[in-house]
């Protein structure tokens, strides 16, 4: 139970010296990307780049402490800025102070959604978000993100329409008012983050790119001739303290916070996913619900930006060794002495190189590869990434409303190929029948014998269904005196399906006919034992297999042939 409140204290039987001089080696090196990441990632949220520190600092502590994956790397991540941003938009603040609250109201709510579903063992619940609707969201999103960066990448303000679409367009379209200086700064970032991640991979590319232009752009006067910096940071911590907002927020944020936790656990569990599987160490979903909760609650008390686990930098984390959190508190500490000491050297930073950082992160987001294999695996999966993808766009800014209509969607689809499963009749005297007959069926059972193989569990959604096949087979069929229900592949009978069967059982019988079952499964049998419909159908009617049923059902039609006796 202790270990369940404090999960941390699990990672001291698994720490020696080797363990933590790793651990601490991953968390300097995570530091390295995670520090203009979070300047990178507050931007594109819409904040002041230095809140992505203070993002960076408690909830990264927090998440690791009371997380289950101890290569997860909490903090700022591209595509929860990006919903922030979108949900914020949405309202439209007045002042940036109200922006700055409404963030911070949408990681408090987020925080209490994901502590809540932990707390309550609901982490199935994330299994309502599909790959591919997940997949067609996040393509969408990357897109989007990659053309609100383009007035920061040309250096010229952004009309703000709220849509990305029609926002980079504008911008394409006058793109002889474009700042020539700021274009350099986002041409060389670009050059310099391609080279270091093709070239030399195990360099902290992010970290040397920033150092380097950065001086260049103080050395230049980048700021002095138009271009946008990053400006004063104020020095030290954030202040904790309660978040205050409107109540009318919670009401507001609600549907947007609740899109926030789904995918940002989404984007945390692919992450604890792979950690698990090359380390060979188990994690829990629900215990990282609670933890990914928790880090929210800290951003919300940091007055600071959602957080979520991010999938660059825990894939560093686990490259590098790490082995406990103890490396996300290092990376933390490491945040914690730029806040203190390195922030004035930040002024000069041009925003171009922050959206050239933000543009590379999502080129590892686009991926059409899992479109592709959800189309090739089901065309009900691929209808749904393809409509996740086109709601996303088309609803812009108001990009969480894709989610609602993937969800929607793939529920719908699923929900219809239920009321409507694979059901396989085969009919009297067809060529089916006479293949799986055995050789010594008497002669005519083939025209007494129809067969009902049904691919679905036997529920409300789609007894109608069944059972319209068991009367158009009766129907099409007067010669019919058995009807074998293939019940193999059902396994689970309600109560409608109970009501449905007694209905057929006793209309059958009036006609003659005779219902069997083979393969029906134990719970399906025990709840035709619990309800009585067993005993109306006979134990003499149940088979262990269709073989066993047509030599049952031989022997009785022959008897039926047999002309009785004629009186003496």
């Amino acid at each position: 139970m202790l270990q369940r409140l404090l999960p941390f204290l699990d990672w001291w039987p698994r720490m020696n010296a080797k363990s933590l001089r790793l651990d601490v080696l991953a968390g300097i090196t995570v530091a390295l990307v995670a520090i203009p990441q979070a300047l990178a990632y507050a931007q594109l949220a819409g904040l002041p780049p230095y809140y992505g520190l203070y993002a960076a600092l408690l909830p990264t502590i927090v998440g690791a402490l009371f997380g289950s994956s101890g290569q997860l790397s909490t903090g700022p991540v591209a595509l929860t800025a990006l919903v922030t941003a979108a949900s914020i938009a949405a309202v439209a603040p007045a002042t940036e102070a109200q922006y700055i609250a409404s963030a911070i109201a949408l990681a408090l709510l987020a925080g209490l959604f994901q502590l809540a579903f932990g707390i309550l063992r609901l982490g199935v619940l994330m299994n309502l978000l599909s790959n591919p609707v997940l997949m067609g969201f996040v393509n969408a999103a990357a897109i989007l993100i990659t053309l609100s960066q383009v007035p920061a990448l040309v250096g010229t303000p952004a009309p703000g329409t709220g849509h990305a679409l029609s926002d980079g367009w504008f911008v394409l379209s006058h793109i002889a008012q474009a700042h020539p200086p700021s274009i350099a700064f986002a041409v060389a970032a670009l050059g310099a983050l391609i080279a270091f991640r093709r070239l030399w991979p195990r360099l902290p590319g992010v970290l040397i790119t920033v150092v380097l232009l950065t001086a260049v752009s103080y050395a230049a006067g980048f700021a002095s001739h138009g271009g946008q910096v990053v400006g004063d940071i104020p020095r030290g911590l954030p202040a904790l303290a309660l978040p205050e907002f409107a109540p009318d927020a919670w009401i507001i944020f609600l549907p947007a916070a609740f899109v926030i936790a789904i995918i940002s656990f989404m984007e945390a569990m692919s992450s604890a996913k792979i950690a698990e599987i090359r380390t060979g160490t188990k994690w829990d979903e629900n215990q990282e619900l609670i933890g990914q909760g928790l880090a929210k609650l800290a951003a919300a008390l940091s007055q600071t930006m959602p957080v979520s686990g991010s999938f660059s930098r825990s894939a560093l984390n686990l490259s590098v060794g790490a082995r406990t959190g103890v490396s996300s508190i290092v990376c933390a500490l490491c945040v914690l002495l730029a806040l203190l000491f390195v922030t004035p050297l930040l002024y000069h930073l041009p925003l171009p190189v922050l959206a050239a950082i933000i543009v590379m992160a999502l080129s590892g987001l686009i991926n059409l590869h899992p479109l592709r294999v959800a189309h090739r695996a089901s065309r009900d999966d691929a209808v749904a990434a393809i409509l996740t993808f086109v709601a996303t766009i088309a609803y812009a800014p108001q990009i969480q409303n894709g989610i609602y209509a993937g969800i929607l969607v793939s529920l719908g689809l699923f929900i219809y190929r239920r009321m409507r499963p694979t059901v396989e009749v085969v009919e009297p005297d067809s060529d089916q029948l006479m293949r799986e007959m055995p050789a010594e069926a008497p002669a005519g059972l083939t025209s007494a014998v129809g067969i009902v193989r049904f691919e679905a569990s036997l529920v409300f959604v789609n007894v109608s269904f069944f059972e319209a096949a068991v009367r158009h087979l009766e129907h099409q069929h007067r010669g019919l005196r058995y009807v074998l229900v293939s019940a193999a592949s059902i396994n689970r009978l309600d109560a409608s399906g109970v009501e449905m069967l007694s209905s057929l059982q006793d209309s059958l019988g009036r006609n003659g006919v005779t219902m069997a079952f083979s393969g029906a499964n134990a719970d399906v049998l025990a709840v035709m034992e619990r309800t009585g419909l067993a005993r109306r159908i006979g134990a003499e009617n149940f088979f262990l297999s269709e073989r066993a049923a047509f030599a049952a059902l031989a022997s009785r039609f022959a008897q039926l042939q047999v002309p009785p006796p004629q009186a003496a």
